[in-house]
């Protein structure tokens, strides 16, 4: 006898305790379920099955926490949620710096924009240190205490509320503070830490920069008033020259230079703009006596009349 395989048997089960128990169906079929795959039963275990695989591919995935500024919601100024609008296609890129001073310090600094790094810790931690070492992690600064401002070409994100300092800056809760500068074509580089300020007795703070277009501001494209002045005198010479040049060829019927629109009156400005150019241009003046000097009359003396009178027939 052939052996079911193990998906039959699963459907079975599932036949068995669904569709035809003892509670809603006489015990022969029991029977008749688990002896006949293709009986509605079965039908009915696949339907289950099916439905399950549905409700838990189609479940919704728990979304990302985002940064939240500093005080209620209501407090929120428009510029913040401009700036944190504009940070917003660096959100799903991660950040990691590694610092190494010595043997005994060398930590690797994890980062993201409004993101927490580790969701899966639910610590808000937008900022890590992690002691390669060790393996133990510090958060730095976390997204749900945000601030963020910027200026002319940079803008500047900081996280507060990190875990506590422990002999520094009086106990103090660590800070994060990220400058991001203008750098055009570039999406993010050069994450890197500049320094770590904690020989205060409070106000410390871990300072990074880094370098995106999103801090950049928006290039003017606006046309000068003389551009759209030429612009515009340059369409209307091109139309006046296109639509008269078929007009003169397909309209009037005329050939070679003719198709020119107005010929006879460009000729002739033409003529009039060389001649005024002549006259302000000449290198001497209008009154200057000729280089040459025809011969007069007086000059040539009398002739005789009879010089060729040898020349004619006796």
């Amino acid at each position: 006898m052939r052996k079911r395989p193990v998906a039959d048997s699963v459907i079975l089960k599932l036949v068995y305790s669904k569709s035809c128990t003892a509670e809603t169906v006489n015990p022969p079929c029991s029977l008749w379920c688990v002896s006949r795959m293709s009986s509605p039963c079965h039908t009915s275990a696949v339907l289950l099955v099916f439905m399950a695989l549905a409700v838990s591919v189609g479940a919704e995935q728990p979304k990302e926490r985002s940064c939240d500024v500093i005080g209620d919601e209501s407090s929120e100024s428009q510029m913040e949620r401009a700036l944190l609008k504009k940070l917003e296609p660096l959100s799903e890129m991660r950040f990691n710096v590694t610092v190494e001073k010595g043997k005994t310090e060398n930590y690797v600094y994890s980062f993201r924009v409004c993101r927490e790094v580790d969701s899966s810790l639910h610590d808000f931690g937008g900022l890590v240190q992690t002691d390669k070492q060790s393996g133990k992690t510090t958060v730095i600064g976390r997204i749900n205490e945000t601030q963020v401002f910027n200026g002319s070409d940079w803008i500047m994100l900081i996280y507060k509320g990190g875990d506590s300092y422990g002999r520094h800056c009086s106990g103090e809760k660590r800070r994060a503070v990220i400058m991001i500068s203008c750098k055009r074509g570039v999406t993010a580089s050069s994450f890197s830490i500049i320094s770590e300020e904690r020989e205060k007795e409070q106000d410390c703070f871990y300072l990074f920069e880094m370098d995106s277009n999103v801090a950049c501001p928006a290039e003017d494209s606006h046309l000068s008033v003389g551009s759209i002045l030429l612009i515009t005198f340059a369409s209307l010479i091109a139309v006046y020259i296109i639509g008269g040049f078929l007009y003169q060829r397909l309209v009037v019927g005329a050939k070679g230079m003719e198709q020119f629109p107005h010929f006879a009156f460009w000729q002739d400005l033409g003529n009039l703009v060389a001649d005024g150019c002549d006259f302000v241009c000449r290198s001497k003046p209008r009154n200057a006596p000729a280089a040459y000097r025809g011969v007069g009359d007086d000059q040539l003396g009398e002739e005789s009349e009879e010089r060729d009178d040898h020349l004619l027939p006796m």
